[in-house]
């Protein structure tokens, strides 16, 4: 996770505008140098804090969350579901690495919501590395939905796809097969059920 840290850290130093912004980003940066607890309950209490501004929350969910620190949980959820694409990607990683039994019906929820497909892109790639018992029915439902829909939103598609034919699940070859009649996504359906039948694998 460290690559991903300072990409985090590098992306955020372009957003501060001011020497006050600058000496809390170093103040920030301290904690999370620092491996104690109390450098983990410092961090939390910035994702809770009135006014503090979103990179602080960011920087302090993702380093608790990839220390395994639950309380990280929440803020990474509101930021998978985050309108910038890349601090859905950073927050995606960060919930992989947390592991929280909550995380794959958080991202099931998102990657299901049709008011919300623009973003969810992130979720439904996460579905698919959790491998949780909702991931399936998940993608399997989104994948569905954006096929029959005017608008097919094609990346989130071709992820709901690539997901199914890394989970292995019979369960998703009807929708698969039906994606396979799009010409967008034909070969990756291709090769998804492919994998899903040399798989060979079957709900319990």
């Amino acid at each position: 996770m460290e690559e991903e840290f300072r990409a985090l850290l590098k992306r955020v130093r372009t957003e501060l505008v001011s020497p006050a912004e600058f000496q809390a980003y170093e103040r920030l940066l301290a904690l999370v140098r620092t491996d104690s607890r109390a450098a983990r309950d410092a961090l939390a209490e910035v994702l809770v804090a009135r006014e503090r501004p979103l990179w602080a929350r960011e920087i302090a969910a993702f380093a608790l969350g990839t220390q395994g620190d639950r309380r990280a949980f929440e803020t990474l959820v509101l930021l998978l579901n985050y309108r910038e694409p890349v601090r859905c990607a950073t927050a995606a990683r960060a919930l992989a690495r947390l592991r929280d039994p909550r995380t794959a019906r958080a991202a099931a929820a998102l990657a299901t919501n049709p008011l919300r497909t623009a973003y969810a892109l992130h979720p439904v790639r996460l579905l698919g590395e959790l491998r949780a018992p909702e991931s399936v029915p998940a993608l399997v439902a989104t994948l569905e939905r954006l096929l029959a829909a005017r608008d097919h939103c094609w990346p989130v598609a071709r992820a709901c796809v690539e997901g199914l034919g890394a989970l292995g699940d019979r369960r998703a070859e009807p929708v698969l097969v039906a994606a396979r009649e799009h010409d967008r996504l034909r070969i990756a359906a291709a090769e998804a059920l492919t994998r899903l039948r040399r798989a060979g694998h079957r709900p319990r």
